[in-house]
């Protein structure tokens, strides 16, 4: 399978596990079985399965036939070239293709300009006056050629502007923008681009990220430290005649290779073959021409040659088009389509199916766990009511009396529910205090201030250094405050289950772990980008301070944002379900209190109200075997045998 039919299998399975989901939130909606929290929870669940999105990257030096891979891998069946190609640059800023259903066909284009401040495009994407707009007639192929052309823009401005906007200008043949004759530097016109397309495999969630060459790679760096890095797959690509270059390998080793091949996703491609196709050679010679030209490349990049996959792309997009079986062999780029999706398609799934199904279970463990209280409770009353079959009023009275006592304990035990949610609520403001942006704020701009006032260069440095420091304290004391929130709540869950009977479980983890992770790879970017003793030599301080505050501290910020937000939702996870119980239990407790009363008043008789429980255990016992029918269909599209690369295996 293709790797544009096992992404449609893909997509087409998400879609089921949303509607599934969806269902299952009507369920709850329609049994009166769902609360504020639960709707929140679904809620955010089913948003971000509508709001998932596929990301291929596709980095490469100029001239290298990027943009006709891209072509030939996702966007043949439209019949033509969807990016234009042709030879030299094509690519001058970073191009983001994907669909946005609220927008119409369009191009996005953000002025180089834009540098010049102290902003992340991220940042930008929220003011759209911002972007220059151009619109996409996807009805006509020469005028969507024509459009498509914006993105290839270049301007010529003096070496001091070309500073200040962050390219390295200088004189020599290296890496780097260059004074012409005219004494002016041509650097991109846009900061970056976004094609809103609808074309079937966008609209199914799949974005893909056109970047250029080295020159302009290092001089965004939100594309060399969020974009790329984010990224669930990235295709580096080279040229078959020309093998490694050294502005390859300096793209591999800064932007992509990240010491070595066992990041999962990154693929090294050889375009290009056709080139070596020579018509006095036999196909053994052309072959073993190709290898050898592999056994190279892998050598230079340091991987097994099994990870660099030599293709045509021109020939396979042409193959495709006119369905030419042999020709599409020939290019080798199926091989290339075959190790992608197995590559991709499963991992992102799991990380979907895994991130689901925490979430849905624990809901599921709280809507049971209510259903399975009020069967227990109900149960409970119709034992107590069968024993007063044929007693006194005498007996009648005792067994008021010993519920209202078992009603009044309950009550006296509220007392440590409510200190314990005043210990939560410290513990709580605690952990934020450590991990909220507001603290992280103070010490961005105390370590700004150092870096502007520093006068040597180890001033700088430690600056950085200290930054880092003071983060890992950060959460290692947030660490400290989760595991403390989380031993105390699992010490009342216990103890509220044995005393009261409640069905509490256990209570859900959580770990910084993952931000951890990412704490280490904006560190270990900053030591080998920032923190160098070159970068402290050559880059004035004022610059280098810019760097390192929109380069780094802006992602360690976006790190603290959605460790918060997972925090936030945690801790209304793990208290949520004492709350639910502790309601519930109050509920029925009331119920069966007043139960006994109508019984004690002669209000009703007792096989009237035997009968009428009885009625009302029949009804949760269905609405319980319902609940199972409900999710055991979401829970059938969780289940391994239900991904989409097996089914289509």
């Amino acid at each position: 399978m293709m790797l544009a039919q096992q992404f449609a299998a893909y997509s087409a399975w998400r879609t089921q596990l949303a509607e599934g989901i969806a269902g299952f939130q009507g369920w709850l909606v329609d049994n009166e079985l769902a609360d504020a929290q639960s709707e929140m929870r679904v809620g955010h669940l089913l948003e971000r399965l509508r709001e998932d999105r596929l990301n291929v990257a596709f980095v490469a030096e100029f001239s290298r036939g990027k943009s006709e891979l891209i072509n030939a891998i996702f966007f043949a069946d439209y019949g033509d070239r969807m990016l234009p190609t042709s030879a030299g640059r094509t690519t001058m800023c970073p191009t983001e293709l994907l669909y946005d259903p609220e927008h119409p066909p369009r191009i996005e284009l953000l002025p180089i300009q834009t540098r010049a401040a102290n902003s992340s495009v991220s940042e930008y994407k929220r003011f759209p006056e911002q972007w220059q707009i151009v619109p996409l007639d996807i009805d006509s192929p020469d005028a969507m050629q024509l459009a498509l052309r914006h993105v290839s823009e270049s301007m010529r401005v003096s070496p001091e502007t070309a500073t200040r906007l962050g390219f390295q200008v200088n004189d020599g043949d290296d890496a780097g923008f260059h004074i012409g004759e005219d004494g002016q530097v041509e650097i991109p016109r846009w900061r970056h681009a976004i094609i809103n397309f609808p074309h079937p495999l966008l609209k199914q969630g799949l974005v893909i990220l056109d970047t250029p060459g080295l020159n302009a790679i290092g001089t965004e760096p939100e594309l060399t430290l969020s974009l790329l890095p984010n990224a669930h797959a990235v295709l580096f690509i080279l040229a078959a005649d020309t093998g490694v270059t050294q502005s390859d390998l300096a793209v591999w080793r800064d932007h992509i290779g990240d010491g070595g091949a066992s990041k999962r996703g990154r693929m090294v491609v050889m375009n290009k073959i056709d080139g070596l196709w020579d018509e006095l050679k036999t196909p053994e010679e052309i072959e073993a021409e190709i290898e050898r030209q592999v056994a190279s490349c892998a050598g230079i990049l340091d991987l097994p040659p099994t990870q660099i996959f030599p293709v045509s792309a021109q020939k396979g997009l042409v193959a495709k088009i006119n369905s030419d079986g042999a020709l599409l062999e020939k290019s080798r780029l199926a091989e290339l389509e075959f190790a992608l999706s197995n590559e991709l398609i499963p991992a992102k799934q799991e990380i979907v199916r895994d991130n689901t199904e925490s979430e849905f279970d624990d809901e599921l463990r709280r809507v049971r766990g209510l259903l399975d209280a009020r069967v227990a409770s109900l149960r409970e009353q119709l034992s107590e009511l069968n024993e007063l079959r044929g007693k006194n009023a005498g007996v009648v009275e005792y067994m008021m009396g010993k519920v209202r006592v078992e009603k009044e304990e309950f009550e006296s035990g509220l007392q440590r529910y409510y200190a314990v949610r005043s210990v939560f609520s410290t513990l709580t403001n605690n952990l934020f205090s450590h991990l909220g942006v507001d603290a992280l704020r103070q010490l961005t701009q105390t370590t700004r201030d150092a870096m502007l006032e520093a006068t040597f260069s180890k001033t700088l440095s430690d600056a950085m250094v200290n930054f880092f420091r003071c983060i890992r304290d950060a959460v290692a004391k947030s660490n400290a405050e989760i595991h403390e929130i989380l031993s105390m709540m699992d010490a009342v869950y216990k103890r509220f289950s044995v005393e009261h009977g409640l069905k509490l479980g256990s209570p859900a983890p959580f770990s910084l772990l993952r931000y951890e992770r990412e704490i280490d790879r904006l560190e270990r970017w900053c030591d080998t980008h920032l923190n160098t003793m070159s970068s402290l030599a050559t880059i004035a301080k004022k610059n280098l301070t810019q760097k390192f505050f929109e380069e780094v501290a802006l992602q360690v910020r976006r790190a603290f944002e959605h460790a918060n937000r997972d925090a936030e939702v945690w801790l209304r996870a793990i208290m949520a379900p004492m709350e639910t119980q502790v309601r519930e239990h109050q509920i029925q407790l009331k119920r069966r209190l007043e139960s006994i009363k109508r019984i004690h008043q002669a209000t009703d008789t007792l096989e009237d109200r035997i009968a009428e429980l009885a009625n009302v255990e029949k009804a949760l016992l269905q609405q319980t075997h319902a609940l199972e029918q409900v999710a055991g269909e979401v829970r059938r599209l969780l289940s391994p045998e239900s991904l989409s690369w097996q089914q289509a295996a």
